[in-house]
């Protein structure tokens, strides 16, 4: 398989909850701008940095003729309501909802409002669209697939565990987490593999989730989609289990493999609705779209840290292989 280079959008984890606003925000002229709300569910400032930069490609400068008013979950899910009021009281233009959690928030905060996912796991099957072609409301965005793409990831754990007898799945309190894992349980039936749910309802559970998946003698762990946890690499490597995630962007921070969409697509598409919207389009007659562009990727370097060789016929297939 050809290798192709892989652009990582880095999270880091800092206090939860709180506005940032762009530096120069105050020099706006708020009448002759363009209100965005960036809304994200995990930690946000690289999400913000490549909203603010794709818009900015597109003709869209704060201080000149654009507002962005940011705010972040950090992981902590619960706050998403909070956040959605304070920005609805701004009377924003837009409002991009980053992963499905906020999306879910948005929906419950405005039913007039613009929103845009970046992106849904299951935007149907969540209630945000009536169809793909046609979401029929006020919201629209991408889909990022990730359950389409569990079969595939289960099948290359396989691969590169050959005599792997059960998994754990880690899971948050993501609403697409339940049916995800459940499509993740009948998966890994269908290989011969037992999986078992473990939930990290917040970062700070992460340690106890994977002390339990130890104790419950999981030889892998399959880490569900959610906006990245930075501290859940590290952790996954001292508890010595070898972990697979869906979201790319793991494998930069240490994560040993990851089969998924390329993250960055989800962001600069987004700044892409919002434009077409801001123009005049209604979300309810713009397509959702869906990725194209899935990347395999496995760290070396975490695999000689766990003490794992990783097969030949694995490598072969990876998209990126960090060294």
């Amino acid at each position: 398989m050809k290798r192709r280079e892989f652009i990582v959008a880095v999270a880091a984890t800092t206090a939860s909850g709180l506005a940032i606003l762009p530096i120069d925000q105050a020099a706006a002229d708020t009448s002759q701008s363009r209100r965005v709300a960036l809304v994200t569910s995990g930690q946000g400032v690289p999400v913000l940095e490549l909203i603010r930069s794709s818009l900015k490609k597109l003709g869209y400068e704060e201080g000149k003729n654009l507002v962005i008013d940011f705010r972040e979950a950090k992981g902590n899910y619960a706050s998403l309501p909070g956040l959605l009021t304070d920005v609805i009281a701004l009377n924003p233009d837009v409002i991009i909802a980053e992963a499905t959690p906020a999306i879910a928030a948005a929906q419950q905060a405005t039913s007039t409002i613009p929103i845009v996912m970046a992106p849904s796991t299951d935007p149907i099957g969540s209630g945000f669209v009536k169809s793909f072609a046609h979401p029929g409301g006020n919201i629209t965005g991408v889909a990022n697939m990730f359950g389409d793409l569990t079969a595939k990831t289960l099948d290359i754990v396989r691969l590169a565990f050959p005599n792997v007898k059960k998994i754990g799945v880690l899971i948050s309190n993501n609403p697409t987490h339940p049916n995800l894992l459940d499509v993740a349980i009948k998966a890994a039936g269908a290989i011969g593999i037992t999986a078992e749910g473990f939930i990290a309802a917040n970062p700070e559970d992460l340690e106890t989730a994977f002390a339990d998946m130890k104790g419950a003698n999981c030889e892998v762990v399959y880490v569900l989609a959610d906006p990245p946890r930075p501290a859940l690499p590290p952790i996954a490597l001292n508890s010595g289990l070898p972990t697979i995630f869906q979201v790319s962007s793991y494998t930069a921070m240490g994560g040993l493999m990851s089969y998924g969409p390329e993250i960055t697509a989800f962001f600069t598409s987004a700044a892409s609705y919002v434009d077409r919207i801001l123009k005049g389009a209604k979300p309810a007659d713009i397509p959702v779209e869906q990725p194209t562009t899935f990347l395999f990727v496995v760290n070396l370097r975490t695999a000689k840290a766990l003490g794992l060789t990783i097969p030949e016929q694995v490598l072969l297939m990876a998209d990126k292989v960090i060294e």
